[in-house]
């Protein structure tokens, strides 16, 4: 019947992370796992078992720490992404190395944190990149504005060249 149907539990959020750090991939997890609407669907050591991993797990967010051993997490999310299209994926790093976190965004990461975000906003900043929002610092934001800023000019600059001149 309709009424009960309307009122079942919401759907939870299904998140697969991918951490090199077995303290860090574990708090993580269990921080998923034990909180309402969320539900951990897979866990990951390295890029490369995340790549041959995360579409069987079908995560819709991914959290993806940027230094990894071996592929590190821009060329995880590079590969990533035409796997698993539909997936929201967010950066954690320890710190704000603004290329690396760059490079991911355009590579196709949605979102980035800090891994020292107290729980109760990685789980929000988890729920808004799920909803269609860009979690990330006003620092790393700032950024992205300024691209686009730089991006816009440097066509207008260039655009009476020749072809051999814009060589």
């Amino acid at each position: 019947n309709e009424s009960t149907a309307r009122k079942s539990p919401p759907m939870n959020i299904r998140v697969s992370i991918v951490e090199d750090n077995p303290r860090v991939r574990t708090s993580l997890a269990r921080l998923i796992e034990l909180s309402d609407g969320f539900k951990c669907v897979s866990e990951h050591a390295s890029g490369e078992e995340a790549v041959v991993g995360l579409p069987k797990a079908k995560p819709e967010v991914v959290l993806m720490d940027i230094n990894l051993p071996g592929m590190n997490g821009v060329e995880c999310v590079r590969q990533l992404k035409p796997l698993l299209p539909g997936a929201q994926i967010m950066m954690l790093t320890v710190y704000e190395n603004t290329d690396l976190i760059f490079q991911a965004l355009s590579a196709g990461a949605t979102g980035y944190l800090l891994k020292q975000t107290p729980p109760a906003e990685l789980l929000a900043a988890v729920r808004e990149v799920h909803g269609g929002g860009s979690p990330m610092t006003g620092h790393i934001a700032r950024k992205v504005v300024a691209s686009f800023q730089l991006s816009g000019n440097s066509s207008r600059e260039f655009e009476n060249l020749t072809p051999r001149e814009k060589e």
